[in-house]
């Protein structure tokens, strides 16, 4: 069975510049690229998981988005197969929308599609929602402190879904080696 990384990209592998939506808001975080590297080196398969609820906002468009991932592909300069699959959940929060995190259904899909081992998956992310979707597909969650200051909500649903809480997603991924 494989291996996985579920990764958000705002807050853990680039900057959360509030709705980040041209090339010019894509700032990579410190040592993201060999972070993503060293897990891609230890057999991890790599999946980006990314609410975009500017796009719902009507802030900017899913076209937008796939600009800047595009351009973050670029800057990691690690290929454009870095990612083996890609969830983009565009909807506004108060939609209905199947994928949008903490929903567990593309961590699902992904797990049955490649012969993932849940006990060998982790979903890394900033965000409570983050940490619920890899709580609620029965995977590993992982909160990074790149982004956002955790607040008192997310403090406490770390303490009681026991998630790992690291400085980044390099200090993480050392851990799998």
């Amino acid at each position: 069975m494989n291996k996985a990384l579920f990764l958000d990209r705002d807050g853990t592998i680039i900057e959360d510049t509030h709705y980040p939506h041209k090339p010019e808001d894509v700032h990579l975080l410190p040592n993201a690229v060999d972070a993503l590297k060293q897990a891609r080196e230890l057999g991890y398969l790599l999946f980006l998981f990314t609410n975009q609820s500017g796009v719902g906002r009507g802030i900017y468009t899913l076209e937008d988005v796939h600009i800047c991932n595009a351009y973050m592909l670029e800057q990691l300069g690690l290929g454009e197969d870095l990612f083996t699959d890609i969830c983009i959940a565009p909807e506004h929060p108060e939609e209905d929308s199947a994928y949008r995190k903490p929903s567990p259904r593309f961590i699902h899909e992904m797990t049955t599609a490649h012969a993932l081992d849940p006990e060998q998956c982790y979903m890394v992310g900033d965000r409570t929602s983050d940490w619920g979707a890899g709580v609620n597909a029965g995977i590993h969650p992982v909160a990074v402190r790149t982004g956002k200051d955790f607040d008192e909500k997310a403090r406490t649903y770390i303490d009681e879904n026991g998630v790992a809480v690291f400085a980044d997603l390099a200090a993480f991924v050392a851990t799998l080696a």
